[in-house]
Parts: C-alpha cells; sequence; structure tokens
C-alpha cells in the first residue's frame, strides 16, 4: 500500500526546478562496451583496495581484481573480460582533482563471466553466508557516499526494527532510482526479501517522494502481499533523501547526535544498493555496474543507462548521443551535491548516479564571493539543524577545536547553505575542506600514536631483557654461592696471584748476578 505522509524536517529546500522529465521519457539504455576501463582502487569512503591482478594479466568478468584492504574498503571486479593494462595513478572523478591509483583494462570484446557463486535458496541460507557474499561482491552503497554495504549490514546481533529503503531521490535532474523502480520493481522486491531475512528485520518501509507515482506505483505491485512492507510518499523537499531527515519523514524518529541509524533500530539502504543486493546474492554478480542518468541542457539525448564501472564519462556521453554545443561544464551527480569534473575521460565509479552536462549557472559551481552579510538564511535551511555561518567562520580560520564542536561532520554537504547565500559563498566548499583537514590530522595523531607505542613497547622490551639477563646473573651466583664457591672473589684471587706472580718475576736475581756481588 502507498500511503501520503506528512512528517517533515527542519530546514531544506522546497519548490526547486527539478528537470526530471528531461530523462524519464525513454526505459533505460542497454549496456555497452566502452574502448577501455579505468578502475580506480578506491571507490568510495575508506582505504584503496589492494590490486591482486598484474600488469598483462588476462581476467574474466566478474573476475576479483582488488582485494578489500580494512573495514571500510571495497573488492573491486572486472567489469569485462580482456587484458589488464596499466596499474598506476589517473586522474578520478573527486572534488579534489587529484590522481589515485587505477587498473586500467582493456576490453577482448568476448564478454566472458568467469565462474558465479551464488546462493541457489538464499532465503534458507544463514545470514552469515548471505553477508559473506555482499563482502565477496564489493558492494557500496548506490546513493552517492559509497559506504560499504556489508558494514552497515552488520549488525551483529543487534534488534533491527526497520528497514527503510531510501528511494526518495530528492536532488534535481537525477531519475536513475526512479527508471530501475519502475522497471526492475520484481528484483528489488526480491532483494528486499533476502535483506529482511538477513537483519531479521520487523517491517519494511519504502520511502519516496510523491513526484514518482510510477515508480511507487511499481513497487505497489511488487510488494503486494508482503506482511508488515508499506511504502511512503511524501512532499518533495530537499535533501529528504539524506539518512538523517529521511528517518524522520518516515519514521517519526531522529537520530541521536553522533550515533548510528542501529541505534533507533533502523537500517537504511538506497533502493539500488537493494538491487545490488539480489544481483550479488540470487545471481552471483559483482558490483560491476550501475545505472546513470545523463542528462542537462547540455545533453542531446537526456535518459538513464546501465553502465560499467569504469567507463570513461566521455564514451557515455557520446553513446547517449554527445553533448550539445556550447557545454560549459560537465558534472558529476546533481546540480546540489555534485562536483565538476576535471576533463571527461575520468571513469564512472560505483557512486557515479549522475553526469550533468550544462550550458547555464548551477548553484554547485563557484561563482564570485561577497562578503558575509551574516542574514542567517543559510541557518534557516539548514537539514541537520547546524549553524553554517559560524562553521564558515571557524572553517577559514582553520580551528578544528571549535568546527568539531559546532558538530562539522553532522553536515551533509547537500548544499543547502550556498544555494540561499546572497553573498554566492561557496560554504560547502569549505565545509568539505575542513573535514579533509581534520581526518588528516587525526590520522597524523593516530599514527603518531602508534609511533609512540612502538617506542614505548621496544624500550619495555628492552628493559625487560635486561632485567631477564640481570636475574639470570644473580641466579647463577646464587648457585655457586651456595657450593662454597664465589667466582667474583676466585676471579679477584687469581688475578691477584698472577699479579705478584709476575712482580716475583721482576724481583728475583738472577745466580750469575748473584756471583758478582762482593
Amino acid at each position: 500500500m502507498s500511503l501520503l505522509h506528512e512528517q517533515d524536517f527542519h530546514g531544506g529546500l522546497r519548490g526547486l526546478p527539478e528537470h526530471k522529465e528531461l530523462s524519464t521519457g525513454q526505459p533505460i539504455g542497454e549496456l555497452f562496451m566502452p574502448s577501455r576501463l579505468v578502475l580506480p582502487l578506491c571507490q568510495g569512503v575508506g582505504a584503496e583496495a589492494e590490486p591482486v591482478v598484474t600488469v598483462g594479466e588476462r581476467v574474466l568478468k566478474g573476475q576479483l581484481l582488488a582485494q578489500a584492504k580494512g573495514s571500510l574498503s571495497t573488492a573491486l571486479h572486472a567489469p569485462t573480460s580482456g587484458q589488464v593494462s596499466a596499474i598506476e595513478p589517473r586522474l578520478v572523478p573527486h572534488p579534489s582533482g587529484l590522481p589515485a591509483r587505477c587498473i586500467e583494462l582493456v576490453p577482448d570484446g568476448e564478454d566472458r563471466w568467469g565462474e558465479l557463486p551464488r546462493l541457489a535458496d538464499p532465503l534458507s541460507s544463514p545470514p552469515e553466508v548471505i553477508q559473506a557474499v555482499i563482502v565477496a561482491a564489493g558492494l557500496a552503497g548506490l546513493g552517492g557516499a559509497g559506504f560499504p554495504t556489508a558494514v552497515k549490514l552488520g549488525v551483529q546481533g543487534r534488534p533491527v526494527k526497520t528497514l527503510l529503503i531510501n528511494a526518495a531521490e530528492c536532488e534535481p535532474y537525477i531519475t536513475c532510482d526512479d527508471m530501475l523502480m519502475r522497471e526492475r520493481a520484481a528484483a528489488i522486491a526480491e532483494g528486499i526479501q533476502i535483506l529482511r531475512h538477513l537483519l531479521a528485520a520487523g517491517q519494511v518501509v519504502v520511502a519516496t517522494e510523491d513526484n514518482k507515482p510510477e515508480a511507487a506505483a511499481a513497487m505497489s505491485r511488487a510488494l503486494a502481499g508482503l506482511p508488515e512492507c508499506e511504502i511512503l510518499s511524501f512532499p518533495t523537499a530537499y535533501p529528504s533523501g539524506g539518512e538523517k531527515q529521511l528517518i524522520e519523514l518516515a519514521l517519526g524518529k531522529q537520530v541521536p547526535y553522533g550515533g548510528l541509524p542501529l541505534d533507533i533500530g533502523v537500517v537504511c539502504l538506497n533502493v539500488g544498493t537493494v538491487y545490488a543486493v539480489r544481483q550479488a546474492v540470487m545471481a552471483g554478480e559483482p558490483l560491476i555496474s550501475r545505472i546513470v542518468t545523463v542528462t542537462g541542457d547540455g545533453a542531446n539525448s537526456p535518459g538513464n543507462y546501465e553502465v560499467l564501472i569504469g567507463t570513461p564519462v566521455n564514451e557515455l556521453v557520446a553513446h547517449a548521443g554527445g553533448a550539445t554545443d556550447g557545454v560549459e561544464r560537465c558534472i558529476m551527480g546533481g546540480p546540489m551535491m555534485g562536483f565538476m569534473l576535471p576533463n571527461d575521460r575520468v571513469p564512472v565509479i560505483k557512486t557515479t548516479n549522475c553526469v550533468l552536462l550544462m550550458q547555464t549557472e548551477v548553484p554547485a559551481v563557484q561563482q564570485p564571493t561577497m562578503p558575509c552579510i551574516r542574514c542567517g538564511a543559510c541557518a534557516d535551511v539548514c537539514p541537520a539543524s547546524l549553524l553554517p555561518q559560524q562553521l564558515y567562520w571557524y572553517a577559514r580560520a582553520e580551528n578544528s577545536e571549535k568546527l568539531e564542536h559546532y558538530q562539522l561532520f553532522d553536515c551533509i554537504e547537500c548544499g543547502c547553505c550556498s544555494y540561499v547565500c546572497p553573498s554566492r559563498i561557496p560554504l560547502v566548499q569549505y565545509y568539505r575542506a575542513a573535514k579533509g583537514e581534520i581526518v588528516e590530522q587525526q590520522a597524523a595523531r593516530a599514527a603518531a600514536d602508534i609511533a609512540r607505542q612502538r617506542t614505548e613497547f621496544r624500550a619495555a622490551r628492552l628493559a625487560a631483557e635486561k632485567q631477564q639477563r640481570a636475574e639470570r646473573v644473580a641466579k647463577k651466583k646464587a648457585a655457586l654461592k651456595e657450593q662454597g664457591s664465589n667466582p667474583e672473589a676466585d676471579a679477584k684471587k687469581a688475578k691477584i696471584a698472577e699479579a705478584m706472580k709476575r712482580v716475583g718475576k721482576l724481583e728475583a736475581p738472577s745466580a750469575e748476578s748473584a756471583d758478582e756481588q762482593p
């Protein structure tokens, strides 16, 4: 059943131009094969994956290319069969514009699959088996953050009351989730059942905005008959798709500061991630492709396309009909949270939900700024109930202590503050930079702590070894003393005797010299 929900959250933007109709007029485009695939070893948050292939090696579709390294890393797989041509730094889609290590794969055109481990009956499989499949498949959140799915599903026995499916897709222009629900609702429903079994969740809520009636209807049909499962539709607002905002909208609950949704019995997953779980568990397919919206006033044929991870953006755009003359900027993501790409040859990654081709100005692009006039508009629209103006001043002053005190890391970088700022200050850019600085400082402190601990451990080890040697010597002396022998005294006496012997030889006159005396 689909219900209209009237719950609201603080701040946000209403009435944003949506432009979603541009890319929903045609079905999802079929998968195409690019000339090369560039696969960054870091596909979201966390550390880079560690390559397990070498340059020149031939691989099969779905084969592991790099294994996860650390709890927040995700494994990387071959999107098609071919040959590894390079493992080296390349430009990647990131706000910093800096290069990162990538694996380049040249397709052989055969698209041959390797072996696919799949579960015949996932709803009868133990949760730990399903969890292991999700880890091996390299699944990451497809809503934009790229948080490893397996980590979010690792509830360690804690009760899950509600499985919340994020189908809001609140940012303008982006429609990949909308079209996914319209065309593949049955597969999403299977993913929901798998996750419900894995988490032992009592309730399932699919939350979407009221501007997606076709998607809501398709999901309603696919989920018909499932107990404790409902679809909530609420008035369109931005950023209703933020995890904490969605929980407040759909469930009327608030995640405690510094806490996680699991603290209130909720696990929240993007609808695209749910579909990827289904593909991994039932088809054995790792995360090697995703739906990407190609749109904007600079796109010749806006639409949604199935795209292999690693596909260069310029080849995707060409496949999607190309760009119009006069395109000035290519943005990955939407106009609010997206960022300009350093060039159009960077690859699609697991978190790429949209490629936005624009001729006109958009809020996410930095404009000439003026001094802050302290109007407070940024605080009025902040959905996280923060004080953006204060965060701005402390970010400029590089005052990490104050930034953390004012809860910088609760900022979801939605861009509402930048959108309404009359001085055109790129507030979100300051917050992103400040977060990066703080993370680097914390990493440096952690490294220094580890070095200090290693030094202290070494000093303690050497002191313990010295103490042990002293104790062994003391025990040996004690044992000899009990036997009536004093090694130190005996050695001293021996030295004295040897010295007296030498002195005696020097003082004793020879017989010849004695005869010569009168």
